[in-house]
């Protein structure tokens, strides 16, 4: 899908792994340009953009992020046992990142073009077996989703995504399935990969 035009200026928070639309992680946050990154969203209440790292750490240097992410938005902030701070965010909508600028202290800023949400599609009769997998992953591994109400798992973009970030795919596998815009091609991907997993 090509960018052209900015829709936001957000800071950016490069991981080791990918964020999903509607996913959720918990984030530990004790480097200074982190800690403000946090001040900034919280206190205007505003998302901040999560890229895979493609070269570097998540500590240290700037690391260089994938040039499409997701936004994520903080739910819900505690402090861990030995004191850090921990913060709960939700994806939202994917985005790909047209110019970055990397301030002083290392924190990494980017104009970013918004991509749409996928259009529902009902999950075609031939991924009926994905549905159960899921399911299955979901008690688990992802106890807030239990009470997912059954038309998510009859949508083929909740579906792949929430999938795609349950299995124990490889970062840049999972930046694939991020990228990827048809929901059922996303779902085509996941069956082909799944009898890795099922091997003895």
């Amino acid at each position: 899908m090509a960018a052209t035009t900015a829709d936001v200026e957000l800071p950016l928070f490069p991981l080791a792994s990918v964020l999903f639309p509607g996913g959720r992680a918990a984030l530990r946050v004790f480097e200074p340009r982190y800690l403000d990154l946090v001040r900034e969203c919280a206190r205007g209440d505003r998302p901040f953009g999560v890229c895979l790292i493609l070269a570097g750490q998540e500590t240290g240097d700037p690391a260089l992020p994938a040039a499409v992410g997701t936004l994520a938005y903080i739910r819900d902030f505690h402090r861990d046992e030995g004191g850090l701070l921990v913060i709960e965010v939700e994806g939202g909508a994917r985005f790909q990142v047209l110019r970055t600028r990397t301030r002083h202290d290392g924190l990494i800023r980017g104009e970013a073009a918004l991509w749409p949400d996928e259009a529902g599609c009902e999950v075609p009769v031939e991924f009926a077996l994905l549905q159960g997998i899921l399911e299955r992953m979901i008690e688990l591994m992802a106890p807030h989703w239990r009470h997912a109400p059954r038309s998510c798992y009859d949508d083929a973009s909740w579906l792949g995504l929430r999938l795609a970030e349950l299995l124990p795919l490889d970062p840049p596998e999972q930046q694939r399935m991020l990228e990827l815009t048809d929901p059922v091609e996303r779902l085509a991907s996941l069956r082909d990969i799944l009898p890795r997993f099922q091997k003895a």
